[in-house]
């Protein structure tokens, strides 16, 4: 099982550096990377013009069991909503709140047969109510 975890490891790794590169070059800035409180972790925090994107990244070898957002559950859903909430809990004071437009993002990366990635982002993925 150690070599497996390895590998979904590196895979996991590997499609978040996809994800940046590409969220970068459409204007996005990068603001946080695996926000990691108890209870988990957002990917990517990052900025799109006036609005504060929450950026969950899946990342797949290959596409035959299904495209990787198809991996962001209801229940991973409801999680990322909950992270969301103590990022900007941490990060805003209450005034500051009522004026934070935020956003949630799925990036698929798929790697590809041939060692090409594909990356896809999915704007407004879900939104944020329970």
């Amino acid at each position: 099982m150690g070599v497996v975890a390895d590998d979904r490891q590196r895979l996991g790794k590997r499609g978040e550096e996809l994800a940046c590169r590409e969220l970068r070059r459409r204007g996005y800035a990068i603001l946080a990377r695996r926000f990691r409180v108890r209870g988990g972790e957002i990917d990517i925090v990052a900025r799109s013009g006036g609005v504060l994107v929450f950026v969950e990244v899946k990342c797949r070898s290959t596409e035959r069991f299904g495209a990787p957002a198809e991996a962001v559950t209801a229940r991973k859903r409801q999680r990322l909503r909950r992270l969301a909430t103590v990022y900007l809990s941490q990060r805003f004071s209450c005034r500051a709140l009522e004026t934070v437009t935020c956003r949630f993002d799925v990036v698929e990366v798929v790697m590809g047969v041939e060692g090409r990635p594909t990356v896809r982002i999915i704007e407004g993925a879900f939104d944020g109510s329970g």
